[in-house]
């Protein structure tokens, strides 16, 4: 049975009915056409699929829409203001911390959501923090990077 969910994305209220177990990430690509977030495993363990849910990191491809109502998502495309690059998209983008870039969009919100809660993180907790999110091209030096210098801004 389909329920009628209400969720603000990137600043937009959204109204969609669906099945209420449909993964989040389905609803974003497929209803609203945000597709900066990635499907990767499908199971919660890679990473790419990351977004920000009233300012906490979730994974959207295990996160059943339903979980979403009445809260506030931001995407990738949420970050930037107009021309502005999210501090933390300027530093992905000063390191080169990106190859393939499959997994850049996630990479980004979860060291945004790092940075909100902790500005100056050590290389450990940036570690630990990133560490959910997988590059199969192997950028983490330049990852690490990058937040480092995120951090410091």
């Amino acid at each position: 049975m389909d329920v009628t969910v209400t969720l603000t994305v990137n600043g937009t209220k959204k109204t969609i009915t669906t099945h209420p177990e449909r993964p989040l990430l389905d609803v974003l690509r497929e209803e609203l056409h945000l597709t900066g977030t990635k499907y990767g495993c499908g199971e919660g363990r890679c990473g790419a699929c990351t977004v920000l849910m009233d300012g906490e990191r979730v994974l959207s491809c295990v996160t059943p829409v339903a979980q979403a109502d009445k809260k506030s998502i931001t995407t990738i495309e949420g970050l930037a203001e107009g021309d502005s690059l999210h501090p933390v998209q300027q530093a992905f983008l000063a390191e080169g911390a990106m190859q393939c870039g499959y997994c850049t969009p996630g990479m980004i919100m979860t060291a945004v959501a790092l940075l909100e809660k902790n500005p100056t993180p050590t290389d450990d907790e940036i570690a630990t923090a990133m560490n959910v999110n997988i590059c199969r091209c192997n950028g983490y030096p330049k990852i690490l990077n990058a937040v480092r210098r995120a951090g410091k801004k």
